[in-house]
């Protein structure tokens, strides 16, 4: 793995593990998909292995299944994921034949990730396609999967699939730039540049990060995830979809979550 400790470092890091939410590839912000390709785009060129986790395929599908919002029973929840990935994937596709990258669809359950035998084959196919030079794009596999089984949000998943392939750092797309003290809309919310590894962020309120009805995730969730990729030595950074490219050429930065320290066992 590249040692990856700062924002500025994610330009050299090899293998990283990007995250986007619903709110920011669907409806009014599919546009984002060109650039948060672009950019994705960039860093494969570099020779670093990508794999997007991406939110999207029940928002997506909802136009087609002439819903006004988020359905809430389960079986039109999976018939709008089954609808929307299919639309989803294509048109990551469609904007990545732009660089010649072909992607690959993963879906996963957190009962895959909690099955070793699933976690092992996903873990192998994972590897395989970066071999390939194949992108991954990986999501929940919302046909199948229930309310006891969800991951219930794609940060977490995200965050298994960062430690489930090695990944040298973690990037958490978010609407916001950062994590603030408090919901940046409301007074006295200060911005977080940096988060220890120790630090439980005591002192923070979470608000909803994302386009209401569209997206289920907000920055608790983003936080949690960032805290378990750091467990496991992965460093995380929460940016702005907008601001992608430079995250991802390191120019840019949001809130960096720290790795647990490494152990130096050999004095063990």
């Amino acid at each position: 793995m590249a040692e990856v400790r700062n924002p500025a470092d994610v330009a050299n890091a090899r293998r990283i593990v990007v995250k986007v939410g619903s709110s920011s590839v669907s409806g009014p912000n599919v546009s984002q998909i060109g650039p948060l390709v672009d950019a994705l785009a960039a860093a494969h060129a570099r020779g670093a292995e990508v794999i997007l986790v991406s939110s999207g395929a029940i928002a997506t599908g909802i136009p087609y299944l002439k819903l006004d919002s988020r359905p809430t029973d389960l079986a039109t929840q999976q018939a709008a994921a089954a609808v929307g990935q299919n639309v989803l994937i294509f048109r990551y596709q469609h904007s990545l034949d732009r660089y010649g990258i072909v992607a690959g669809q993963i879906l996963l359950t957190a009962g895959d990730m909690e099955n070793p035998t699933h976690r092992s084959n996903a873990q192998r196919a994972v590897e395989r396609l970066l071999g390939l030079r194949i992108l991954p794009i990986v999501n929940e596999n919302d046909t199948v999967a229930t309310q006891e089984i969800r991951f219930g949000d794609n940060d977490r998943l995200a965050a298994m699939v960062s430690i489930l392939v090695s990944a040298d750092v973690l990037v958490l797309l978010s609407d916001i730039d950062a994590l603030y003290t408090r919901p940046p809309g409301e007074p006295g919310a200060t911005r977080i540049d940096r988060v220890p590894f120790d630090d439980d962020l005591a002192g923070v309120t979470f608000g909803d990060i994302g386009v209401a009805g569209v997206g289920t995730g907000g920055a608790g969730t983003k936080v949690a995830a960032a805290k378990l990729a750091a467990a496991a030595g992965i460093p995380t950074l929460l940016a702005a979809t907008g601001v992608v490219a430079g995250a991802l050429a390191g120019t840019e930065s949001g809130t960096w979550f720290e790795a647990a320290p490494v152990v130096d066992s050999s004095h063990a």
